[in-house]
């Protein structure tokens, strides 16, 4: 295969070809043409699309590769599958699935290197707790997250707490001593709560921003604490729907690109057309452009969108250089979750994506390699 198209950082046009799924030639073209290539995007939040969950009682290996065949159409070669709060049979389901469709095949092996899990071990107040069900929010077990651990055959590789809730420090320690990435997420912590999380070894913050209340202190509060805090990264759902324009500036800012990742925070509605879905046991609704939100309530339910929408959001948003942006989806994610990264180097693996683009515009992705 033969490849003409435009480096992403460097805008120069390079002659790529690969042979078995490895570069075997890469050099300086003076051909013409629209075709951008970037490494291919990584996601730590995806929980569905299309209508299929990774919650969901029905779901099969089958509906797995739809979401993996779906995320590879907008530039996603890999991702987190997350499974969200519920109940300890529906939570343990779903990993075994997952492992099942990994088992499998090995080209979804590849596709999801690891599983997310955001929650149970969230706050069930209003607000902090978005769309996840109050009646599952519970405190940390570290028994039963071994079994959950044990359905998913080792591949937990991120969990998504409140560190207020009981015995959550303790559970933090364990989670870091196993090499499990600790993202603190829907929570109604205190500052100290926050500073302890981090010194337990919490390291990200899940979607900063959102799973918050809707009025807080000006000063002291959980939002501020996180990001102000130098030893946490924090994720950002950058769809246009999930943060105003100038918070998720200024939240670029605060962190800077090392401590920064974009995620898509993807549904099970992601995809479809805008209507009125029962899922995760309520009702949601799609609107135009993608927002998903609990009808008749300020709260959102995931997204309808996924991560190249948002690269391209906050490129504009946050004045971001093409490659600066596509990084924070691509490189940063897989830099949290200790994951190789995508390189152009000869003789190596290919993970890829092609697009166009022109500058302000949309990355249309055209294909994974």
């Amino acid at each position: 295969m033969q490849i003409n198209a435009k480096h992403y950082a460097t805008g120069k046009p390079i002659r790529l070809s690969i042979e078995a799924g490895k570069l075997v030639e890469y050099a300086a073209s003076k051909e013409s043409t629209s075709l951008w290539f970037a490494p291919s995007l990584f996601d730590v939040q995806i929980n569905g699309c299309l209508g299929v969950g990774f919650n969901s009682p029905t779901l099969t290996p089958d509906g797995v590769r739809t979401v993996v065949a779906e995320c590879r159409k907008h530039g996603i070669a890999q991702f987190c599958p997350t499974i969200i709060t519920d109940s300890f049979e529906a939570i343990e389901r779903g990993f075994r699935t997952l492992a099942e469709a990994r088992n499998a095949d090995a080209l979804l092996a590849v596709a999801i290197p690891g599983y997310h899990l955001e929650g149970p071990y969230l706050c069930a107040d209003d607000g902090p707790r978005g769309a996840h069900p109050k009646q599952h929010c519970r405190n940390p077990n570290w028994d039963e997250f071994q079994r959950w651990q044990t359905a998913a055959e080792g591949h937990i590789r991120m969990v998504t707490l409140a560190p207020e809730r009981d015995g959550a420090m303790k559970f933090i320690e364990q989670l870091a001593t196993a090499g499990i990435v600790v993202a603190i997420g829907h929570t109604n912590a205190n500052p100290q709560q926050i500073r302890d999380a981090v010194a337990a070894g919490a390291r990200t913050s899940t979607h900063l921003g959102n799973g918050s209340h809707a009025m807080l202190p000006r000063h002291e509060n959980y939002i501020w604490e996180q990001l102000g805090n130098d030893d946490l990264w924090a994720s950002v759902i950058s769809d246009g729907h999930h943060l105003p324009n100038g918070i998720l500036k200024s939240i670029v800012r605060a962190k800077g690109l090392d401590r920064l990742l974009v995620t898509c925070d993807a549904s099970s509605l992601a995809g479809l057309p805008p209507g009125r879905y029962t899922d995760w046991g309520m009702e949601l609704e799609v609107q135009a452009g993608g927002k998903v939100v609990v009808p008749g309530t300020p709260f959102l339910a995931g997204s309808g969108c996924f991560t190249d929408q948002c690269v391209s959001h906050i490129m504009r948003v946050a004045g971001l250089s093409l490659s600066e942006a596509i990084d924070l989806a691509s490189l940063q994610p897989r830099r949290l979750l200790n994951l190789p990264e995508p390189t152009f180097e000869i003789g190596e693996s290919v993970s890829m994506m092609l697009f166009e683009w022109e500058p302000g515009g949309d990355l249309a992705v055209k294909s994974i390699i």
